[in-house]
């Protein structure tokens, strides 16, 4: 059986899932998501993880961008590729499904799901597209990611898309969407919405966070599936960790008391997973401590592209923390 013939098959498996299509719980739309990846991969090499991880970070993109990066409810990815791209910048039919004449154009429209047809509505053919806009210098890592800035021209979308495939391949599955409360429940805390309050260490500016007040030493956890980007000194946040999730969040844990001692820069974590510790470090050099009452602050960053801005955490924390107490008191 040809490879072109598997890829026919499993897309058949997907019900031809284009923008109209009908979408039901999240579990079945992974399947489905999981089906077309492993369709693409079969067809152009390249591992299904990476295949995710590219329609992950252009569905983050979507949701920063939803205006100008109109995708219908009824897709199961989340690519976007303009007329202009599809086609070809010199091509005078923008609405051009023919691969032949897309090619002739240099535009970026492919045909994925073997119909003939590159059409821009289509699931297959807007991930397929993407795919080997990415595979133009080969499946290396090296090459990969160099064929990944050559399409999105943004240093970070590198970055965040080969982040996103180590997860991917870690877990070995899509469903990474957890969360846990960033303290143990059975500690000793206390909390309230801190987000927008006044600060003047540093010069003026506002509080980008939630406090979280507890004890020296109380244990800090990942909230989130994600990668360490960055752990060290911080003169506003004293020993602080930052890790990236799969929906493009930087969550900034700040004024610890030290760090989980394994934990490096690359390290993947879980939710629950502990990274560090409560304290009152920083406003100032490396090992300043003790400025202010012991406290986790915690804050949220959104990547937009090429910025990244914070949000209120808070009502995630109370959420989480409802969630988890509710697990807890569960019957197993």
């Amino acid at each position: 059986m040809t490879v072109t013939m598997l890829f026919l098959i499993s897309m058949s498996s997907v019900c031809s899932v284009g923008y109209g299509s009908t979408i039901s719980s999240e579990p079945n739309l992974n399947k489905q998501r999981r089906i077309l990846y492993e369709a693409i991969s079969l067809r152009t090499g390249l591992e299904w993880t990476y295949i995710a991880a590219i329609d992950q970070y252009e569905r983050t993109l979507t949701k920063a961008h939803p205006e100008s990066r109109p995708i219908s409810a009824g897709a199961i990815t989340g690519i976007y590729i303009s007329d202009i791209d599809w086609s070809g910048a010199l091509n005078p039919n923008k609405n051009d499904h023919v691969p032949a004449s897309i090619r002739f154009f240099n535009g970026y429209g492919k045909d994925g799901s073997g119909d003939g047809i590159a059409d821009r509505t289509k699931d297959e053919d807007l991930l397929y597209s993407v795919t080997l806009q990415a595979l133009r210098y080969g499946s290396a890592e090296e090459d990969f990611s160099i064929g990944l800035w050559e399409y999105y021209h943004n240093t970070r979308a590198v970055l965040r898309i080969m982040q996103f495939a180590k997860l991917y391949k870690h877990y070995n599955r899509l469903e990474l969407s957890e969360h846990a409360f960033p303290l143990p429940l059975n500690s000793v805390y206390s909390f309230r919405s801190t987000w927008g309050n006044s600060r003047s260490w540093g010069g003026y500016r506002i509080h980008e966070g939630t406090d979280i007040f507890a004890g020296h030493g109380v244990p800090v956890r990942s909230t989130c599936y994600g990668v360490v980007e960055v752990k060290g000194w911080n003169a506003f946040g004293g020993w602080r960790i930052g890790i990236r999730d799969l929906s493009n969040l930087y969550h900034y844990y700040a004024h610890l008391s030290g760090f989980e001692k394994k934990l490096q820069a690359g390290d993947i974590v879980q939710p629950g997973q502990i990274i560090g510790w409560v304290g009152s470090s920083g406003y100032g050099r490396p090992g300043t401590q003790g400025k202010f009452p012991p406290h986790l602050h915690y804050g949220v960053y959104r990547d937009r592209g090429l910025i990244e801005w914070a949000f209120d955490p808070y009502p995630m924390l109370k959420q989480w923390e409802r969630e988890e107490r509710k697990a807890a008191h569960a019957p197993h």
